[in-house]
């Protein structure tokens, strides 16, 4: 369907007159719509599984790992948080607030949201922010990915099935839709995608001074240290599993790894090892194996690969037809050469080396990028392992590990500056979709002169009263 400026502005006007009603505020109506929400996504399950089959080549086991399952535990968690959530917070107003004794701080709703979401991971980081407006109270414009045509379609009948159009709608097209959507005032924007995009739309929100929350990949990538100190074979099964994850195509999947020069060499060869065992000698016929999104997304993949041809230790083999590339091992790599200095989104993974002696200097140069949305690093000197992970800019990672902290509940997920702002997942999530409103409650009795003219003459007694008060 084409949408002109009048539907969308239409749409926004809608959901704002139904937010006025006050019908989103109440928890318990929050909840109902919450559980109708779990319940459809359990439902449509395997319809989903085969969107992102035709979308993104993703086997059903992927499709549920990744996509649906989760949807479903942060769904329960919101359900079974948000009471205490949004529980108002009761403060003391202090002495300086005499007669007032009690401040509440209420957790508002923004309003009207806009959720402008992936093709990476359609029902995942669609539903998953929408799940998290409605934590909040708020209505939402969706506007889905044009690129994972069918699980937009899927997503748009989906949402039409649970939710009347003033409270939750999903808008398809292209760019132009998305620039009439961003034209709109609308009260939240969340928005998930290239730091590239994500500028464009701080600007356009900054038009209306709305707040935005943007999931981004990260400009420079996300990288992954190995010591020389590391379970290299633990370390490359997990890598490759991770590699593998839908083509590589996921905001905090490994861009390029660095390892120690001391074990790089039987490091490849466990990494050449994790991946043919995985997904066997020949990825491209493997209808396991995900593909990438579009012809344009394999022939910038194929593209670079080609460039980097001499280099290529392992993979460098696809299919245009099925838009399927082998992961594709590029070693050796310098860290300055431009396949490090941006975020790859695909199946090829540049291998720097340093010399383990040298690493505080390797990660000083990781520190020296745009922020990462992720960092991983494998190593058995936790010491050095939690000073990095606590003095590094990132938006979150693991030690020893890949990716699965984006499974812990109760805690955020998000970037910082060219990875993101803001955060989401449980009750980041109401958070994020939730405005703090700070209100005190006076009293029309016994209430002093002390803020009050004259500050003089008579009034000279106040200053030495304010001092007093404010030490």
């Amino acid at each position: 369907m084409s949408y002109t400026n009048e539907q969308i502005t239409e749409i926004v006007a809608t959901q704002r007159k139904f937010f006025r009603t006050g019908a989103t505020l109440p928890i318990k109506w929050r909840i109902q719509q919450l559980k109708k929400l779990k319940s459809a996504v359990i439902e449509h399950a395997t319809e989903f599984e085969d969107a992102l089959a035709e979308d993104l080549g993703r086997s059903r086991v992927e499709a549920y790992l990744c996509d649906v399952g989760p949807n479903i535990v942060e769904i329960n968690e919101m359900i079974r948080g948000l009471r205490r959530w949004a529980r108002p917070e009761t403060h003391f107003s202090g002495l300086m607030c005499f007669p007032s004794t009690v401040t509440k701080v209420y957790k508002m709703p923004y309003g009207v949201s806009l959720v402008i979401s992936p093709f990476n991971f359609p029902i995942l980081l669609t539903i998953g922010v929408v799940a998290a407006a409605i934590c909040g109270g708020n209505t939402v414009v969706v506007k889905a990915s044009s690129k994972s045509a069918a699980c937009t379609e899927v997503l748009k009948r989906f949402f039409a099935e649970i939710f009347p159009p003033e409270y939750v709608t999903l808008i398809d097209g292209g760019h132009d839709v998305a620039d009439m959507c961003l034209a709109q005032r609308f009260d939240k924007i969340f928005y998930t995608g290239s730091p590239a995009v994500g500028k464009h739309v701080m600007a356009e929100a900054a038009k209306n001074l709305t707040p935005v929350a943007l999931e981004l990949g990260g400009e420079t990538g996300n990288w992954c240290v190995v010591r020389k100190d590391a379970d290299l074979k633990d370390a490359a099964r997990k890598i490759a599993f991770f590699k593998l994850c839908n083509a590589g195509q996921i905001c905090i999947n490994i861009n390029q790894i660095a390892v120690a020069e001391e074990v790089a060499e039987p490091f490849l060869e466990e990494l050449k090892k994790a991946f043919t065992k995985q997904i066997g000698e020949h990825p491209t016929t493997n209808p396991e194996y995900p593909k990438l999104i579009t012809t344009a997304a394999y022939d910038k993949c194929a593209a670079l690969a080609d460039e980097y041809r001499e280099r290529i230790v392992f993979g460098g083999e696809g299919d245009r037809e099925s838009r399927r590339y082998s992961p594709t091992l590029i070693y050796p790599v310098n860290k300055d050469e431009h396949i490090v200095l941006h975020e790859l989104f695909n199946p090829l993974l540049p291998v720097v080396h340093f010399p383990d002696a040298e690493i505080d200097a390797m990660m000083e140069t990781i520190a020296d990028r745009e922020h990462p949305l992720a960092m991983y690093i494998f190593t058995k000197d936790m010491h050095w392992a939690n000073r990095v992970m606590q003095t590094q800019q990132y938006g979150g990672g693991c030690i020893n590990e890949v990716c699965i902290h984006l499974m812990v509940k109760g805690v955020p997920f998000n970037g910082t500056g060219h990875s993101g702002m803001g955060a989401y997942h449980g009750e980041w999530g109401f958070r994020e979709f939730t405005h703090p409103q700070t209100v005190l409650k006076g009293r029309t009795r016994f209430n002093l002169t002390l803020r009050e003219h004259p500050y003089t003459g008579k009034g000279s007694w106040k200053l030495k009263i304010l001092r007093l008060f404010e030490r």
